[in-house]
């Protein structure tokens, strides 16, 4: 498996980073078979510079190893080099595994200030790739934290899928059967029961999250109507 992360590449009113994991996979072909992307969450606060809401992605690639890895990475530049935005800081990591030193810098960017020095030394003493492709390169905080994040296993919203198409028509209310269709694992109450309904009203997109490395949809019961379960946001 390899893991790519990537962060900072955008700027109000342009594609988002999950639109670039899109296309980067689109890139890809045959090596992004069985890939998924996910959203991860860091550090909310008005320090850290981000566009939106400060999430960098994920991009699972189970296939990433059957190509060099420089034209791998050669690829995935090319890509972002495409969609580079003025006044965006792009970062972009890569790595096969994750290690006790990007875990725990992972989740300090979760909950704290970090820097581009400590990223760059978790990264060379854990082995992992990591550059950044232009501006300040801020985002390579957000690219290494996305990698120790979805290689853990245990973070991370679903936002896109190989075998799921894009535009995706899966939206509001949909049948428990046809939500586990999609690779869903298992669907879950916020308190962690098991959902024991027959449908749920996904939203505008089906986007469970990463857990136990498998897929797992968190649902609630709508504030409008108890008897309605709706999919809910677990970061």
């Amino acid at each position: 498996m390899i893991y790519i992360g990537i962060d900072d590449t955008d700027i109000v009113g342009s594609p988002g980073t999950n639109q670039l994991a899109r296309a980067i996979v689109r890139r890809l072909g045959p090596i992004a078979e069985g890939s998924i992307v996910c959203r991860h969450q860091l550090f909310f606060d008005p320090r850290v510079p981000y566009t939106s809401g400060n999430g960098s992605a994920s991009i699972q690639l189970p296939h990433g190893d059957e190509v060099p890895r420089e034209e791998l990475l050669d690829t995935i530049r090319g890509v972002m080099r495409e969609w580079l935005v003025e006044g965006s800081d792009p970062g972009l990591a890569l790595a096969t595994d994750t290690c006790v030193e990007m875990n725990a810098f992972a989740h300090r960017a979760k909950r704290e200030v970090v820097n581009q020095a400590d990223a760059r030394t978790v990264a060379a003493s854990a082995q992992c790739h990591l550059e950044g492709l232009g501006g300040t390169n801020q985002g390579i905080i957000g690219a290494l934290s996305a990698v120790a994040l979805i290689a853990g296993g245990n973070d991370g919203r679903v936002v896109h899928v190989d075998t799921w198409p894009w535009p995706d028509a899966f939206v509001g209310v949909q049948s428990v059967s046809g939500i586990l269709e999609r690779g869903i694992a298992e669907i879950r109450t916020e308190s962690g029961q098991t959902f024991d309904g027959d449908v749920v009203d996904v939203g505008k997109h089906l986007r469970p999250n990463w857990r136990g490395g498998r897929m797992v949809l968190f649902v609630e019961p709508s504030p409008e109507d108890a008897t309605v379960w709706r999919a809910c946001k677990i970061k």
